[in-house]
């Protein structure tokens, strides 16, 4: 079977012939088919898993599911006529609202006809005398492509934790990352939440306050800073469209992909009362600020970053009205920012409302899932559904999952059997032709996403240019080239705090993932004039052959 884009269909029997083959319609998905097709001319096609577009925000509808990025500035910046004419209802927008913003994209620039929905590639395998790779797809799709172009996001390969007994739990359970599209009723119901980072963190003040009773289960407790989320209003938006390329600058030219002014004081150039001030009010205007707007040693300096850590560990212990509560929900084993900072809507006030209790994993570990519930080494408590909030095999599980084999057959599951290795986060020495948009070694889950994607797919899209000028088919990078920029990614990490926290960052919430530190430390700016600077010079670590 083969796909044939004019109909969206299957058709018999030959291999279809393409110049792309782009799997995953998200955010980078859908740019990466605009630029493939309509600026640079090529034949191309999204294979896409889901029955809609969206990536990320088409899976993970679960409650308080919010973005953590203000509207504003998380979404695309190559149309000045789509920012303009877009209107974003808040600063922290809901899933509903950015899926409709992709699907209006999509609609926008007739990017559906070129997309497959309801397709997973499950394997791809290059043809090194034909410099192409043969796709194959769960639909029994084949399709030989120039170019191979990952665009199955960071955070998609959902992971659901081997605890025995699932099989025979009596009541329902979900994973925040594979929500069913009908609504979830918790009304009267026993709800049991496993997991507290960003996602479970959102879930669990919306659960709460429908569920007739909530367990949080706990096995790391987080930082977490208000959103302080609120409705734009016409005035903020009107200032917004007036300033867009100023603010896509300041993002682009920025540490993390946010329109902030940069920051250049230690938390040590001011007096202890000057510091709680500018804490205080950063912890008043909500979000990210209170990271990249405060100091600029806070991920560098253990000393530095103990301030800041204090000062939220203090509104906990403020905001949560039982003192044992909120001494198990204090973080204390870790940095504040080296785990994904969450922000959160009235998170910490949950824990004082009845219904809800909190289960320390760290004192009393669970045992098994029961037909009636969750039994850990203390007790058994009762559930009628159990809500999985434990995160994703982050940026390197999407990419395993499909049986990618490079030069020689060999699998890139065999090739980062120790740790995903790339040049840039971009290409896979061994892979030809083959690009991964926010791959491992790029800044990706440490920015704003979509500012990354962009930066991304425009090079990627350079490089295909710069190919066809040149009479090349072909572009691998070098294993030296490799070698040399994982040992960058890893020596960047180790001058920060990050390394410091078992996080996902390394893969530590995978039992039996090789412990490496997989996005680039080093700051979205230095990181595209690298990459920039690569180009400028040929494509400098890169083999390219006519």
């Amino acid at each position: 079977m083969v796909f044939d884009p004019s109909q969206g269909a299957t058709t018999e029997p030959a291999v279809e012939a393409l110049d792309a083959v782009i799997i995953g319609a998200g955010f980078s998905g859908l740019y990466m088919l605009y630029r493939a097709r309509d600026v640079l001319g090529l034949r191309a096609c999204v294979f896409e898993a889901g029955d809609g577009v969206g990536g990320t925000w088409f899976w993970n509808r679960y409650p308080g599911a919010r973005c953590d990025s203000e509207s504003f500035y998380y979404c695309y910046s190559f149309s000045e006529e789509l920012s303009q004419e877009w209107t974003w209802t808040s600063k922290y927008p809901e899933q509903p609202e950015i899926l409709r913003y992709l699907e209006h994209v999509a609609d926008r620039f007739d990017l559906r006809r070129d997309i497959q929905l309801g397709t997973r590639v499950v394997g791809a395998r290059f043809d090194d005398a034909a410099d192409r790779w043969e796709v194959e797809t769960s639909r029994g799709d084949r399709v030989s492509a120039r170019f191979l172009i990952s665009a199955v996001g960071c955070l998609s390969s959902a992971n659901v934790p081997e605890i025995p007994g699932l099989g025979r739990f009596e009541g329902n359970w979900y994973h925040t990352g594979a929500w069913p599209h009908e609504r979830v009723d918790f009304r009267g119901k026993r709800v049991g939440l496993i997991g507290t980072g960003s996602t479970g963190i959102q879930a669990t003040p919306v659960i709460a306050a429908e569920a007739d009773h909530l367990t949080v289960f706990q096995r790391t407790p987080n930082y977490s800073v208000p959103a302080r989320n609120a409705p734009l209003t016409e005035e903020e938006l009107r200032k917004i469209r007036t300033h867009y390329a100023e603010i896509w600058k300041r993002a682009r030219d920025s540490f993390g992909g946010f329109p902030y002014q940069r920051v250049e004081r230690s938390a040590f150039e001011v007096d202890d009362e000057e510091r709680e001030q500018i804490y205080d009010q950063l912890w008043q205007d909500g979000g990210f600020k209170f990271m990249w707007g405060s100091f600029n040693d806070l991920l560098f300096n253990k000393e530095a970053n103990d301030t800041a850590a204090e000062f939220i560990r203090r509104k906990i212990r403020e905001t949560v009205k039982d003192p044992d509560v909120a001494a198990r929900l204090t973080p204390t084993d870790h940095p504040f920012g080296t785990k994904r900072p969450p922000i959160d809507t009235d998170y910490f006030e949950t824990f004082n409302r009845d219904n809800v209790s909190l289960v320390d994993l760290r004192e009393s570990p669970i045992v098994e899932i029961t037909p009636r519930g969750i039994r850990t080494e203390a007790k058994e408590y009762e559930l009628d559904v159990i809500v999985f909030a434990t995160g994703f095999d982050a940026m390197t599980g999407s990419l395993l999952r499909m049986d990618i084999r490079g030069v020689g057959g060999r699998s890139l599951r065999e090739k980062w059997s120790e740790g995903p290795k790339t040049y840039l986060g971009l290409q896979i020495a061994g892979f030809p032709n083959f690009f991964t948009i926010t791959g491992p070694g790029s800044p990706s889950v440490l920015s704003n996403m979509p500012v990354s994607i962009e930066q991304h797919v425009e090079w990627i899209s350079a490089c295909i240019e710069y190919m066809r000028a040149h009479g090349s088919t072909r572009i691998e990078a070098t294993e030296k080239a490799e070698e040399e920029w994982v040992e960058h990614v890893r020596q960047v990490a180790d001058l920060t705090l990050f390394p410091r926290a078992s996080s996902w960052y390394l893969g530590a919430n995978i039992p039996g993932k090789k412990r490496v530190f997989m996005p680039y430390v080093g700051g979205l700016l230095p990181y595209r004039e690298r990459c920039d600077e690569v180009a400028r010079r040929g494509y400098e670590g890169f083999d390219l052959r006519p």
